[in-house]
């Protein structure tokens, strides 16, 4: 994958949001390995704008690695300074998908139930109440019964 391009404006945007950020990356004397790279990749993932810092290596070495990442990951070469290194790369959309078949699963509530004299700590007690059950305002279970159906209305309709 090519390198994406940025304007001097998107540049400096980044740069500020990027200013405040520890490298989450750091190359060590190996250079750039596929577990350097592949590392890389999970980073920009999951942040979109990372430091990476260059352990050893002069000016020349440093400035191939970085274009070098830019390439193979599809990222933006934002910055070079030293031994820092500062990538982007816009954040993927993530298309939820959603099971039709699948039931709520157990909800977990705290209950508390306070003590008739007033001094005392409430008695606090953890609940977990399951698809078809509901909490009620005294901290009791109670089963979700089905919702009634009216005896006149079901009528009236035949």
């Amino acid at each position: 994958m090519p390198a994406i391009e940025l304007t001097s404006a998107e540049r400096k945007s980044h740069l500020v949001l990027a200013h405040h950020l520890d490298p989450v990356v750091i190359i060590g004397n190996d250079g750039l390995s596929a577990a350097v790279i592949h590392e890389t990749d999970l980073a920009l993932n999951s942040h979109g704008l990372i430091k990476v810092r260059i352990l050893s290596g002069d000016r020349h070495t440093r400035e191939v690695m970085f274009h070098a990442l830019a390439n193979q990951l599809g990222a933006a070469p934002v910055q070079h300074i030293g031994k820092l290194l500062v990538l982007w790369r816009p954040p993927t959309i993530k298309v939820k998908q959603y099971d039709e078949d699948r039931m709520p699963g157990p909800r977990e509530f705290k209950v508390l139930k306070y003590s008739s004299r007033g001094g005392q700590r409430p008695e606090m007690k953890r609940v977990q109440v399951l698809g078809n059950q509901r909490l009620t305002a005294g901290g009791q279970i109670k089963r979700a019964k089905p919702k009634q159906k009216s005896v006149k209305k079901s009528s009236q309709k035949a």
